[in-house]
């Protein structure tokens, strides 16, 4: 079969070519998305969690040869930067914040929905581990292919070691976020999406993808992370796994980026003094706890 490749572009290109790229294939390869100094630092923070995490006990999907943790954004100040790198933030804004129009009364309003930073996670495919089933990561919300005639979500896969076809890069069908949800993928329509630490895959919530079969004698680890339209529900409970005082140390833009705001569609406000506010507001007051501070 004549599989389509994935194509790879520098991280000198502009977001409007990144974007072009996902539109037509459905993801693209970034190389040397992140320079060497942060590609050490993310080793660094996250590499002594992934250490002392068990393997996995899913054999079917998440797998029994695989470790992942998440709480991403609490445990690296680096990851920080990723997720606020104009190449995966912006392209995510642009893919997915499709204007919508609602009628408020006789006014019709064009409204952009914001996104949402879904799901943090590092995983690290082990000698052994199988191929993960293909799926498209926006069946979290039940999406629907073509009827909804809009994205969902946007991913970051960042190599934090060399992704290659033997040790378990990610395999993905290019051109799949075309299919309706009745086409069945297959592994004989994959690629693999190789690349250099530092380098990143982008790819779109309806191309279908997984994890490749770990053959080599090393582990493959990598950095995923997703923006969602933000009247989704989050995948990752942002809210209950990362300490308030950690989420007082980050910018206001990953504050809301983390749905610590109130959409433009009034998602996500809390009441203050009888008014409808920020949720950021709290962060401000010196009495706010959270539930799961402790966790």
């Amino acid at each position: 079969m004549d599989t389509k490749k994935l194509t790879t572009v520098d991280s000198s290109e502009s977001v409007e070519r990144v974007v072009e790229v996902i539109k037509r294939d459905g993801g693209v390869i970034i190389s040397n998305f992140v320079p060497g100094q942060t590609l050490e630092a993310l080793k660094e923070e996250l590499g002594g969690y992934l250490n002392e995490t068990p393997y996995g006990e899913d054999a079917y999907f998440a797998g029994n040869q695989t470790r992942r943790i998440a709480r991403i954004i609490a445990r690296s100040d680096s990851a920080v930067d990723v997720a606020l790198n104009p190449l995966f933030l912006e392209s995510a804004r642009k893919l997915l914040q499709t204007p919508s129009h609602v009628w408020v009364g006789s006014d019709r309003l064009e409204v952009e929905p914001d996104i949402q930073l879904s799901i943090t996670q590092a995983i690290q495919i082990a000698p052994g581990q199988g191929l993960q089933p293909l799926h498209r990561d926006d069946a979290t919300s039940l999406w629907r292919h073509p009827q909804y005639g809009r994205e969902a979500r946007l991913q970051i896969m960042l190599a934090l070691s060399d992704f290659t076809e033997e040790n378990g890069a990610t395999r993905v069908i290019p051109g799949s976020h075309q299919w309706d949800d009745e086409r069945m993928p297959t592994q004989e329509e994959t690629v693999p999406a190789e690349m250099q630490a530092g380098s990143a895959l982008l790819w779109l919530g309806s191309v279908y993808h997984g994890g490749g079969a770990n053959h080599s004698d090393h582990p493959r680890t990598g950095l995923t992370m997703a923006y969602d339209l933000s009247f989704l529900r989050l995948e990752e409970n942002h809210f209950l796994s990362i300490p308030i005082e950690r989420v007082r140390e980050l910018p206001e833009e990953m504050q809301s980026l983390l749905g610590w705001n109130a959409s433009r569609t009034f998602l996500g406000w809390v009441e203050i003094d009888g008014q409808m506010r920020e949720p950021r507001e709290l962060l401000d007051m010196p009495s706010f706890i959270q539930v799961g501070k402790g966790f």
